[in-house]
């Protein structure tokens, strides 16, 4: 965590679901004092108002914060009860953004929805170079909204890496400041428009420095990303 920081990393997306994510964030930021650097999302993952309560108020106590940055309902587990809630909330100024998450395409279309019918401020869902169904509607939809964009599995959970085990990187991806397939993976990514954030899971400060860098230098374009997608295509 205290390497993230000094890297520039801000954004901490966690969950009650996490086992204990938000309590070890809380204290290792506290302990760092870097809790005001930090922008801390967390989700609500459970049915009823009541319950829902219950959750985020134990979220805010593990995370050691009087405001949440962005509260998400997971998965859209009874979005319809938490919504309310979390208008409330926000109203209040307990909560900045009010965010929806999926982890599956088959959700996309209630993700859609809710974006053209609801007021969402964040929505995260997963996006990769070999996963760009969300390309078709949801990215061009949330752009439109003005909805910011969290990707989960930028890596399909570490499985791009299988593909390009031995491989050596195009030698055009220096056109895009590219050092390591991570970088590649990553850029692919944030290449995109609608894109705010990409949340790579890591718990190696290694790897979390080669993530990081990708966050710096050139991005691609529209061509680049497809040629970058077409290079995978053909390992």
């Amino acid at each position: 965590l205290k390497l993230f920081v000094e890297q520039g990393g801000r954004v901490i997306d966690s969950s009650p679901m996490y086992g204990e994510s938000e309590s070890v964030v809380g204290t290792l930021a506290t302990e760092l004092g870097v809790t005001k650097k930090l922008f801390l999302a967390t989700k609500v993952w459970t049915r009823g108002r009541e319950d829902g309560i219950r959750q985020m108020e134990q979220s805010f106590r593990r995370m050691q914060t009087k405001r949440m940055d962005l509260m998400q309902i997971h998965n859209l587990r009874d979005w319809k009860t938490h919504l309310k809630t979390l208008r409330d909330w926000k109203a209040q100024g307990r909560i900045r953004y009010i965010g929806i998450t999926h982890h599956t395409e088959s959700a996309y279309d209630d993700l859609a929805h809710i974006i053209e019918t609801e007021d969402i401020d964040f929505v995260q869902l997963n996006y990769s170079i070999t996963s760009r169904t969300a390309e078709k509607r949801l990215l061009p939809l949330a752009q439109e909204k003005r909805v910011a964009v969290l990707v989960n599995k930028p890596f399909e959970k570490a499985g791009l890496f299988g593909i390009v085990r031995g491989k050596q990187l195009p030698p055009w991806a220096t056109e895009i400041d590219c050092t390591s397939w991570a970088q590649f993976f990553l850029k692919f990514v944030l290449g995109h428009p609608a894109v705010t954030c990409a949340i790579p899971a890591t718990a190696r400060p290694h790897h979390l420095l080669d993530n990081m860098q990708a966050g710096l230098g050139r991005l691609p374009d529209a061509a680049m990303r497809n040629k970058m997608a077409e290079a995978l295509r053909q390992l």
